[in-house]
């Protein structure tokens, strides 16, 4: 009997195998005349992020052999051609992405939520030439950021820009980087992503009104050194507080300074800075009330730009989707707009009520106030040291490079006399 019992159960589990194979076969795949034979079905395997790693492995090493030429070999040839490297592979073959300067917002959302991890490689793009930058000056710039390089192959007639006029559109970088990390922590965008205006050029397609905008950048880079880098990139603004630290910089001669001006005059990013002797009795005086009086209105536009920054909250925070989606389903309910979106449409399968939806907006708004505050606070900071640092006379005996202005990019040592001299006694020294 339990023989039988096995045999039965046996019998069952293949009539159950032989219908589902039938089953499988009702629609039986056509048959071809000739040698068809069926392709196999495969499963793709996910895209491997060694691509990542060997990104950040050229960027170390570009890093390293900008700072190599910049300092030691002291060649402007050689480090222009790293630059059409670098603009070739970070920039043309990698799309511009990704790159230190959209990486803020990565690191800046990671703080303030902390849902959200940022990738290793992310966070080596970001850090990199910020430590070698804290060693070796502004080399990322010099030779390796892909932006820099586009903007310094069109440059064929530089104009000077006077030193006031470069220091208040500067102001315009610190505004940019404000917003951008208003945006990235509140979750509302990556501003600086959006507004690339050379990643269209770099992925040969993109937003029509982002070509035109990159487009205008180029022309006016023809007659202005590197425009967006030095008066619009949020990353240019840290790269330049972390030069005035750096342990080796930049230095226009080998050796001693005859006071040519060659140097002054083939600078075009307004980095020499001229020879100045100390105060005189009178001028000393003079600044020193007016440094003074700087000092004491440094709170005064902290506060003031603090409070403005507040008064925005119902601009920024229509950056946010939550907010726009909550102004966009009150207008469709007072019958001021006509039709619906998308996201409208999606609300309502949601079945959420409006209530929820007005009461979660109105906590994302009150988060741009107090973000207003801070960061509006910040850029009254940023003006008063900016009218302070325009006030200061420092006593210079030579021409210097500006620590913070210098992007490295080695002008200046084709044109100085002595480096001249020094590549002759090279040259001698080897034959």
């Amino acid at each position: 009997m339990r023989r039988l019992f096995y045999i039965l159960i046996a019998t069952a589990v293949l009539s159950a195998l032989c219908v589902s194979a039938s089953a499988e076969m009702r629609f039986p795949p056509p048959e071809f005349e000739g040698d068809y034979v069926m392709p196999t079905t495969t499963t793709p395997h996910p895209h491997p992020d060694i691509y990542e790693y060997v990104d950040v492995a050229v960027l170390a090493a570009a890093l390293s052999l900008a700072s190599y030429l910049t300092l030691k070999l002291r060649s402007r040839r050689a480090i222009f051609v790293l630059m059409m490297l670098s603009l070739i592979y970070f920039g043309y073959w990698r799309k511009g992405c990704v790159c230190p300067i959209g990486a803020i917002q990565n690191i800046i959302l990671s703080i303030f939520d902390s849902t959200y991890t940022v990738p290793i490689t992310v966070s080596l793009f970001f850090l990199l030439p910020l430590v070698f930058t804290l060693f070796f000056g502004r080399v990322f710039c010099a030779a390796v950021c892909p932006l820099g390089a586009i903007q310094d192959m069109v440059l064929v007639r530089p104009v000077s820009v006077p030193y006031w006029l470069a220091a208040g559109l500067r102001l315009l970088a610190y505004l940019y980087l404000t917003l951008a990390v208003l945006f990235a922590a509140t979750g509302s965008a990556f501003l600086i992503c959006r507004y690339d205006p050379f990643v269209a050029f770099f992925r040969l397609s993109g937003n029509v009104n982002m070509l035109i905008i990159g487009l205008c950048f180029l022309l006016v880079g023809l007659f202005v050194g590197r425009p967006y880098c030095r008066f619009f990139c949020p990353y240019g603004v840290i790269l330049r507080q972390l030069s005035r630290l750096s342990k080796w910089r930049v230095t226009i001669t080998p050796d001693e300074c005859i006071q040519c001006r060659l140097c002054e005059e083939a600078c075009p990013f307004g980095a020499i800075r001229r020879p100045a002797v100390e105060w005189p009795a009178v001028e000393y005086a003079k600044a020193r009330r007016r440094i003074a009086f700087l000092i004491l209105l440094i709170p005064v536009l902290i506060a003031l730009c603090g409070w403005g920054g507040s008064l925005l909250k119902n601009v920024t925070s229509r950056m946010h989707p939550t907010v726009r989606l909550a102004e966009r389903i009150y207008l469709e309910e007072a019958g001021e707009v006509e039709g619906v979106t998308d996201p409208s449409t999606a609300f309502r399968a949601t079945g959420r009520t409006i209530e929820d939806l007005y009461d979660e907006a109105s906590v994302i708004r009150e988060k741009f106030v107090t973000a207003g505050w801070v960061l509006g606070g910040f850029m009254g900071l940023v003006i008063g040291l900016k009218l302070g640092a325009v006030s200061v006379w420092r006593k210079r005996t030579d021409y210097e490079a500006d620590r913070a202005g210098c992007i490295a990019c080695g002008r200046c040592f084709k044109y100085c006399p002595r480096e001249h001299v020094r590549l002759e006694k090279n040259k001698q020294e080897i034959s």
